[in-house]
């Protein structure tokens, strides 16, 4: 059984599903003794705002911290040498999924996947693209629209499954059902 105490959440700047990703870490946080750093992509804290849970998010975790640049705030180093049990990035964008799919460290949030998968802290990735066709989301105001998936990004998200370190979250429930079975396993 492995104590994963620590856990850093990286926030991109995707609307899909934040909601329910929010709802899901903030369960875990709230019912289990694992401790959580947020940290957020530009874009992200945009897309928040825009949903309106940037607020609530500030008031339900201790440390939620926003991309100045690259490696500020710095946590790439602290992730990569163990300092944390776990890197979970839900959602995950189109445009970050490309780039860690094709090593691309640019931004906090790649950067910190790209150093952590040098170490050897597991990568929970929930890419918003993932199934082919067309995909029902919601807006800031709950209204549902639909987008379609392209198949470049569907390629993305497969060489991010072939990927050693990193294990795909189909949905939003996926994460604490993960993290649990990660916790029985060791």
């Amino acid at each position: 059984m492995i104590d994963l105490a620590k856990i850093v959440w990286g926030i991109t700047g995707s609307g899909d599903k934040i909601d329910e990703v929010y709802d899901a870490m903030l369960k875990l946080h709230q019912k289990t003794d694992i401790r959580i750093k947020v940290i957020v992509s530009k874009d992200g804290e945009q897309v928040l705002r825009w949903y309106k849970l940037w607020d609530r998010l500030n008031e339900s975790f201790d440390k939620v911290l926003v991309e100045t640049n690259v490696n500020v705030p710095f946590i790439a180093g602290p992730l990569q040498i163990g300092k944390y049990d776990l890197l979970v990035v839900a959602p995950l964008t189109a445009n970050s999924t490309a780039k860690i799919a094709h090593g691309i460290a640019d931004t906090l949030i790649t950067n910190a996947v790209a150093q952590t998968l040098k170490g050897t802290t597991p990568v929970l990735l929930m890419p918003v693209d993932q199934q082919p066709g067309e995909v029902k989301t919601v807006d800031p105001n709950n209204e549902e629209f639909i987008i379609k998936t392209r198949r470049i990004d569907l390629e993305n998200v497969a060489r991010l499954r072939e990927m050693d370190g990193v294990t795909l979250l189909g949905s939003p429930a996926d994460i604490a059902a993960r993290i649990s079975e990660m916790v029985k396993s060791e």
